[in-house]
């Protein structure tokens, strides 16, 4: 008997994004605006996994991510993994990073926030980096990660 496998093609030039919690995929696609990105992307959701029961995979052929993007996935999936691909070839591999701020990407928890009445960009500082923690800039409210909303 033969199993019939499907796998996802490997890419050139680009950046892997890998062991993105299942559960987190669309997060990750919408924190990093990939709806916007015009070259080849493919993804795969609910992929067996032997860390994370089922994972996630994001594929961008010819797109290379900045440390500030990277560490945004952060926030969603902090144990993502990424991989940098330069002729079908793995030449750097890079860990994300709880960065110490976080602007523009956040919703603040607070209805009575600023930001959620006036046109002004989000800013947290990150309290905690093992259970997610967020205090706004503005308000002084913590946002954990149960509560935190993406923008």
């Amino acid at each position: 008997m033969h199993d019939k496998v499907l796998n996802v093609s490997a890419i050139k030039n680009g950046t892997v994004i890998d062991h993105i919690p299942a559960t987190s995929l669309f997060e990750v696609i919408s924190i990093l605006g990939l709806h916007n990105v015009e070259s080849q992307i493919t993804f795969g959701t609910n992929l067996e996994s032997k860390k994370l029961g089922k994972k996630a995979i994001i594929k961008l052929s010819e797109v290379y991510l900045m440390d500030d993007e990277i560490n945004k996935i952060s926030l969603v999936a902090p144990q993502a993994k990424l991989n940098i691909i330069k002729n079908f070839e793995v030449v750097e591999k890079k860990i994300v990073e709880v960065p110490e701020n976080v602007v523009g990407i956040v919703k603040c928890f607070n209805p009575s926030c600023i930001t959620n009445h006036e046109r002004i960009v989000t800013r947290f500082k990150v309290l905690s980096m093992n259970e997610l923690r967020l205090k706004c800039h503005y308000c002084e409210k913590i946002t954990d990660h149960e509560h935190m909303e993406i923008i």
